[in-house]
């Protein structure tokens, strides 16, 4: 008797079939491959990340236990570690990144009229980058230090639904602002930068392409003072400038005005100063998109927290590479689901709950959705009662 479609498999009817072929004939990527097809490699993964598996030993042993479900999960090949390894690091990895990215373009659709603390139309992003350690011997081409490798990922983070809309994964050596080369300015938008990425000629960059910047000066920035605004002390504000960069190679690189606003934040007593490209919003809503940068530190801190990607399953480049960018999909098909289905439960609730019930056949909807039982329901006539 049919009893409905298993968790796991109503969770990746979310995928968009279709897309993943493209991308797999894109890189011939099963090319001379008769079976466990690059669709299983991915399924496998996807379950390692949704499962917390530590390792291709567990992930076999969890899959195989389960051998009789392997083909209602959508598996159509029986699982090995061995081929999964070599599925690792073969295949190649743009593959999925591809993929990665057809699925952040959908929840950027489902998540644009998200609101993130700034009343603001257009779209900002969070820049920055983190660094994953690794072990030298093991991941030799991770360059990092002369005893230690590491890979970093910077990350554009859409901050409507922490959605990240560019990922660069790099070996640990790579300086994060040589990251602004590899962006496509979107001309309107705004993008969101700590001090790492104070270079001026590639922020003049996103000037000439229509696009604001926000970050913060150095100590040892040198400026002429060419205009000043009244601002509101009392709201943390101390001024707001507009300036002109005095230095002989930073007014080579950016020979525009700039505005300065310098802003005391309340809670800590520390004095910030702000550059920014942008004239036209308030001074204080300046300060206050910088203050929504710390999204891209917590959406680290949530993806090295609840996604398998400090402890890897394999040890070459591409394996490396594979394991992050399924491990991204995942992260954003659970975001997708939980827009498509208006779940009220945060990501972190949904990933515990799928976890431990992929193999029931509850609906998706059911799963997800938190219903409180009535205590007050009167017990059946049937029950005995132990104190009469």
């Amino acid at each position: 008797m049919y009893t409905g479609k298993l968790v796991f498999a109503q969770l990746m009817e979310h995928l968009p079939l279709h897309t993943f072929r493209r991308c797999v004939a894109r890189y011939r990527a099963e090319h001379k491959v008769k079976r466990f097809s690059c669709l299983d490699q991915y399924l496998c993964m996807a379950f390692a990340q949704l499962t917390y598996r530590e390792s291709l030993r567990d992930i076999e042993a969890c899959l195989r236990a389960q051998s009789t479900k392997l083909y209602h999960l959508g598996i159509r090949s029986q699982v090995s570690r061995n081929t999964l390894a070599n599925a690792n690091a073969r295949r190649d990895w743009r593959l999925y990144a591809d993929f990665a990215q057809r699925l952040i373009a959908t929840a950027r659709r489902l998540y644009a009229n998200d609101s993130f603390g700034v009343a603001l139309a257009e779209t900002v992003y969070a820049l920055d980058a983190t660094t994953i350690d690794l072990c030298l011997s093991v991941f030799p081409w991770a360059h990092f230090r002369s005893t230690k490798a590491a890979v970093k990922l910077h990350t554009l983070l859409d901050l409507r639904g922490a959605i990240p809309s560019f990922i660069h994964i790099s070996d640990g050596k790579l300086h994060d602002v040589n990251v602004l080369d590899l962006l496509l300015p979107e001309p309107g938008a705004f993008y969101v930068m700590d001090r790492g990425y104070l270079d001026f000629e590639r922020l003049h960059r996103l000037h000439v392409a229509q696009s604001f910047f926000v970050t913060r000066a150095k100590s040892n920035l040198r400026a002429e003072r060419r205009y000043s605004r009244p601002v509101d002390r009392s709201t943390g504000l101390i001024c707001d400038q507009t300036v002109v960069l005095s230095g002989f190679y930073s007014h080579q690189g950016y020979p525009a005005p700039l505005r300065r606003v310098k802003y005391r934040d309340p809670d800590s007593g520390q004095r910030l100063v702000f550059l920014t490209n942008n004239f036209d919003l308030p001074a204080l809503t300046i300060a206050e998109l910088y203050r929504c940068r710390w999204k891209v530190e917590l959406f680290f801190k949530w993806i090295k927290q609840h996604l398998r990607i400090k402890a890897f399953f394999g040890t070459s480049e591409n394996a490396v590479k594979t394991q992050i960018w399924i491990a991204i999909s995942v992260y954003v098909l659970v975001a997708i689901v939980k827009k498509r289905l208006a779940l009220p439960s945060s990501l972190y609730e949904n990933l515990q709950i799928l976890s431990l019930t992929l193999f029931e056949r509850t609906p998706l909807d059911q799963l997800l959705t938190h219903t409180e039982t009535d205590r007050n329901t009167p017990q059946s006539r049937n029950q005995m009662n132990l104190f009469e």
